[in-house]
């Protein structure tokens, strides 16, 4: 069954949300936008997710020492890295946080975005809309045709919405469904919508 990812909680009541609802992961942003945290309130947001839900850090081009601090120090399980991040940064993680997994994200726009993005040491990857201002939170899909015949596992990201989300697992197929503005009203999350989301996914 596909997994669900929300992403960008950043109150406690997101996550008495996002434990009413049971995502797969949740995201806690520490790279610069409206959703970020800090490692403070980062700690506190896990200790009150429940165990079985995945606590993700997404980064924007930060430093892999403090992503890995953040690692071990038990603030997040897994490393999502969402900017220009190299092969030889994935690498260096690697060697620093072992067996946690990592999601490289890749922007795309065009078929050539997505060459040799399958052999990253990443375990996953994530396709997100290329805005080509931003590094991601569009709200807007991309092509999915252009992601046809990826191998490695990949989470779905860019304009997933309670009401396209169906049509994207049964098009793409994806391992996991990534979602953050979607399920917001007026910038912060709502649990009726990510309700909504959970529920058509796991029906599907």
């Amino acid at each position: 069954m596909t997994k669900i990812k929300i992403c960008g909680l950043r109150r406690e009541e997101d996550i008495v949300y996002a434990n009413a609802c049971r995502p797969d992961y949740v995201g806690f942003v520490f790279a610069d936008s409206k959703r970020k945290v800090t490692k403070e309130q980062a700690k506190v947001l896990r200790e009150n997710l429940l165990p079985e839900i995945t606590p993700v850090g997404v980064f924007v081009n930060e430093e892999m020492d403090a992503i890995a601090d953040l690692v071990l120090e038990g603030v997040i399980d897994m490393v999502q890295l969402h900017g220009d991040e190299t092969e030889k940064d994935v690498e260096y993680l690697r060697r620093r946080v072992r067996n946690v997994p990592i999601i490289k994200a890749v922007r795309v726009g065009k078929k050539e975005d997505l060459e040799g993005c399958d052999k990253t040491q990443a375990d996953y990857l994530l396709f997100d809309s290329n805005s080509f201002h931003a590094y991601g939170g569009t709200g807007k899909t991309f092509d999915w045709k252009l992601i046809e015949g990826i191998a490695k596992p990949f989470f779905l990201a860019g304009g997933i919405s309670p009401e396209n989300v169906r049509e994207a697992v049964q098009t793409v197929h994806p391992y996991a469904v990534d979602v953050s503005s979607a399920v917001e009203t007026d910038g912060f999350k709502d649990q009726k919508k990510m309700i909504e989301l959970v529920g058509r996914v796991r029906k599907g």
